[in-house]
């Protein structure tokens, strides 16, 4: 610990890498490994990690193939590096905290906080203090419980958990929130795929994906849209690679190039190793940010009118007439989108998107996948609705081989939302809920993130507990966020490792240590396993192999029984206990709540567990018509001025959502540094600067509102033009909190529109 210093920001820059994966991958995820733990325990975590008697990896929720087809090394560079983290050697001690104040670990980088180690008791920030100092469980949970239970209503707490969070505590956290009386669930799905659940609800009756892993292996046609697999979730490579040796074709959309995209060399196979590997995308278009929506209503107004000239070959009428509603709306308005609005929104040529439409018609069983390059814009919804709109005209949704696909980016983001984490769960939920416990679960929606910072700011919400995750760097208006924070009567944070939050705290603060996700979790009823849903729905167990951190932590199972205990007392009667000390009792409670979940403990103990079922996937669309929607979405694009960029916030290679690793992106080829802006060569020349030049970003929104990110090193980058790219939560500070998408009010994190400045100022900002 005391030999981790903040890197220096002393930038090289190389050329973009043209291919992902191979040998490169696996030695610098050993490297990482060895780097904070020993040869043994890296060797336990990774020969356990996905593994069906082994944990899940706490990164992404790309599936795990079947028992029979999973390899003995099933994880990736970026799984291994993150579950690497958490397994480390470092410790952060009472010791620590008595050596800094708040204020100093405040000015500490992301990386410097995260590289101390695990949290190994829990800690109080008394009101007035400048420093952490250790507690017992027992006074912090009187604390905790005695601040909530002072509240003038439960609607001033707020309850926040990150994907992280397992099925049986994630269903604890929102057992307990209502039945202490509020809806204010919050979650990191706020923050990224929120306006796909909206979208997918509203046209499909369901705001989960509808493909398995197979479906991917299967499909003719596959378009990656608005999402980096190299970085992100490269497990997904593995699966686009088994697409093209079975004869499918890859269509790949984003304003940047993207090395696993390019080419994939499979580090477990032979060409991977020795070879050249795989070309992944057939065609790959350079679209600019926020074009998306444009581009699809290209594509289904080239199948409109396709069908026109062929009539009966190109559409699938019997789907379109027997299983969806307001066709004749739609059509009437996709043919009159002008060329030349679609042109200027996508940035493309009416060739290379006729080229796309030729693969389409070559194609039968189509599949989009999508991440937050769709999600995060202003009209991320319309976008995905008209995604939906694509598919539905080929019944391309309900068969195998096709369907949608939102990727997720957190091990158990859907999961916890099907565990009830919503802030506007159906009121069939809470009725069951109800039942089952004996109470009434309050009926009034909940707040969501962004409305949460806001009531933080306003003083309506006074305690927040969040569970997993770091909130203050996940959300927008950085500086906005952190003072919302500070006016709280107490901030808690249920946490394995140190992150900005701890330091972010309201006039009381508690740091809650917790197991990791490879930790042995050993309970009165013996040794525990947890459950996780992956992105495509699959439900299995994971089981930690590795001796935890400290004697002094509890799982959060435990931490949110104990808490709810000393918070409720015996109303309602709900048997915290024997939750605590055996957690098949809480997947029993589940599987009389949680539709699809039934016999829970005996299916999940399969190995593999089991998949939910999806009513799509049988043609049944819980809307209120009962069939799928086509959606009219007014054409719209973003408008930038002379003079001005569209920049997109994106995470670097070595970091896991808020946290780096290190400071490189190499397979952009940005080494030592993380404060730069990619922006293309020609755009940098129209605007008078040169690569290499310090420059402060400046956010400019309506009514002349400005944000202000200092002192970026611009680096010349194959990016789109008018656009550009920069890491976040560095860039966080230029999305204010009140700039969300239309519906699901997710925070406009790929759409700011930006003007490059001579940097004022040698400091850091943001």
């Amino acid at each position: 610990m005391s030999g981790i210093e903040d890197p220096d920001d002393d930038l090289t820059v190389t050329p973009p890498k043209r291919w992902a994966t191979g040998v490169p991958a696996v030695t610098h995820a050993l490297e990482y490994s060895l780097g904070q733990t020993t040869v043994r325990r890296t060797a336990l975590t990774l020969l356990n990690i996905n593994q069906t008697k082994g944990f899940d990896c706490p990164g992404c929720a790309w599936p795990e193939p079947a028992p029979d087809k999973r390899h003995r090394n099933e994880y990736c560079e970026n799984g291994a590096k993150h579950i690497s983290d958490e397994a480390t050697s470092r410790r952060v001690t009472a010791e620590f905290f008595r050596r800094y104040s708040i204020a100093e670990l405040g000015a500490k980088s992301d990386y410097w906080l995260n590289q101390q180690g695990r949290l190994t008791e829990p800690m109080i920030k008394r009101s007035g203090a400048d420093h952490y100092e250790p507690i017992g469980w027992d006074e912090a949970f009187d604390v905790l419980a005695g601040e909530l239970r002072r509240l003038d209503s439960p609607d001033e707490a707020l309850f926040y958990t990150s994907g992280r969070l397992n099925n049986e505590a994630a269903f604890l956290l929102q057992l307990f929130a209502r039945a202490y009386g509020t809806n204010n669930l919050p979650d990191c799905s706020n923050m990224c795929h929120e306006s796909s659940g909206s979208a997918l609800m509203e046209t499909l009756g369901i705001g989960k994906g509808s493909v398995s892993l197979d479906d991917i292996h299967t499909a003719d046609l596959v378009f990656v849209v608005g999402q980096n697999p190299g970085t992100n979730h490269p497990r997904m490579l593995t699966a686009l690679e088994e697409t093209k040796r079975n004869g499918g074709k890859v269509v790949a959309v984003n304003p940047l190039p993207e090395a696993g995209l390019i080419r994939f060399k499979h580090p477990q196979k032979a060409r991977g190793v020795l070879g050249r590997g795989t070309a992944i995308a057939d065609q790959f278009l350079q679209i600019r940010p926020g074009g998306d929506l444009a581009l699809f209503q290209a594509l289904n107004r080239l199948l409109l009118e396709a069908e026109d000239e062929r009539p009966g070959t190109v559409l699938d009428h019997a789907f379109v007439a027997a299983h969806t509603t307001g066709f004749t709306e739609f059509a009437d308005h996709a043919r009159k989108v002008p060329w030349e609005d679609i042109l200027a929104a996508t940035g493309l040529t009416r060739e290379e998107i006729e080229r796309v439409h030729d693969r389409v018609l070559e194609s039968r069983k189509v599949i989009v996948c999508w991440a937050m390059g769709l999600t995060q814009h202003k009209h991320g919804v319309p976008t995905i609705r008209e995604v939906v709109n694509f598919l539905l005209l080929r019944g391309n949704i309900g068969r195998p081989g096709a369907g949608v696909c939102p990727v997720r980016g957190h091990s158990n983001v859907q999961g916890d939302r099907t565990m009830g984490i919503w802030e506007r769960m159906p009121q069939s939920f809470l009725d069951a809920l109800g039942r089952e416990f004996g109470f009434t679960p309050p009926a009034r929606h909940g707040l969501d993130s962004v409305d949460g910072i806001r009531a933080m700011r306003d003083g309506t919400a006074k305690v927040f507990l969040g569970v997993a995750g770091n909130f203050v760097r996940a959300t927008p208006d950085s500086h906005v966020t952190e003072e919302a924070m500070r006016r709280c009567r107490l901030t808690a944070h249920i946490s394995t490792k140190l992150n900005r939050s701890h330091t972010v705290c309201g006039d009381i603060a508690l740091i809650l240590p917790t197991l990791g996700r490879s930790d042995r979790d050993i309970q009165a009823s013996g040794e525990q396993f947890v459950t996780v849903e992956d992105s495509m729905s699959e439900v299995h167990a994971s089981r930690g192999r590795l001796e935890p951190a400290s004697p002094h932590l509890l799982s959060e199972v435990a931490i949110i029984g104990r808490l709810a205990r000393r918070t409720l007392g015996e109303t309602p009667d709900i048997p915290w206990e024997e939750f605590e000390a055996d957690y098949g009792a809480v997947r029993d409670r589940i599987s009389r709540v949680v539709p699809g979940f039934e016999d829970f403990n005996a299916r999940v103990s399969r190995p593999g567990g089991f998949r939910l079922p999806n009513p799509v996937n049988r043609r049944v669309f819980r809307t209120p018509s009962g069939k799928a929607v086509f959606t009219v979405n007014e054409f719209t694009m973003p408008h930038i001025p002379e003079g001005h960029l569209l920049l997109q916030t994106l995470r670097s290679h070595d970091q896991w959502n808020t946290v780096p690793y290190a400071m490189d992106d190499r397979y952009r080829g940005i080494h030592n540094a993380r404060r730069v802006v990619l922006v293309n060569p020609d755009d940098l020349a129209a605007l008078g600067f040169a690569d290499r030049d310090r420059v402060d970003l400046v956010a400019v929104w309506h009514d002349g509102l400005e944000r202000r990110a200092e002192d970026f090193r611009v680096v010349a980058y194959p990016a789109s033009r008018g656009s550009a790219a920069a890491y976040y939560p560095e860039t966080n500070v230029l999305v204010p909190l009140d700039s969300v998408a239309d519906i699901s009010n997710t925070p406009t994190s790929k759409g700011v529109l930006i003007r490059l400045e001579p940097a004022r100022a040698a400091g850091r900002a943001g």
